[in-house]
């Protein structure tokens, strides 16, 4: 069996003097190390003692969550749902409802194509190519005229 071959049921030593007796083994198969186990023996027989570990109670595995981006579509189709059967309002506002209330829970959620951060108002920006160039020109002939 091969059940019987695992070191808790004997010692390799036991089980090849076992063979030997048995004449299993010949004497001149025997292992080389069986003739200086036979001089030296140990002072304690090594003995294979399982060793017995309950499981901890108290310590839980923490499982860090993982959030797709699916997850947060999933939370906003549920509170939408949730939202418009308890009140009348306009899908536009619904949204913005919606969205406010996903925003306490921790949620942050923006419309597709709107920029995440307000952009500053500077007057840099509202100019276009034409304006700049008719200006540039401008300012070019008066300086070529002085």
């Amino acid at each position: 069996m091969a059940g019987s071959r695992l070191e808790r049921f004997g010692t390799v030593f036991s089980r090849v003097r076992d063979l030997m007796r048995s004449r299993v083994i010949k004497p001149h198969e025997k292992p080389i190390w069986y003739d200086v186990y036979m001089a030296f023996p140990p002072k304690r027989d090594p003995l294979y003692v399982k060793q017995h570990t309950r499981p901890c109670i108290n310590e839980q595995e923490t499982v860090p969550e993982i959030f797709y981006g699916e997850d947060e579509v999933r939370a906003f189709i549920v509170k939408y749902a949730e939202l418009k059967s308890h009140s009348e309002l306009t899908d536009s506002a619904l949204f913005e409802e919606t969205a406010k209330a996903l925003l306490k829970d921790g949620i942050i959620l923006r419309r597709r194509g709107l920029l995440a951060v307000e952009e500053s108002r500077d007057p840099v920006f509202d100019l276009k190519l034409k304006d700049m160039l008719a200006e540039q020109h401008s300012v070019d002939t008066q300086t070529a005229q002085t």
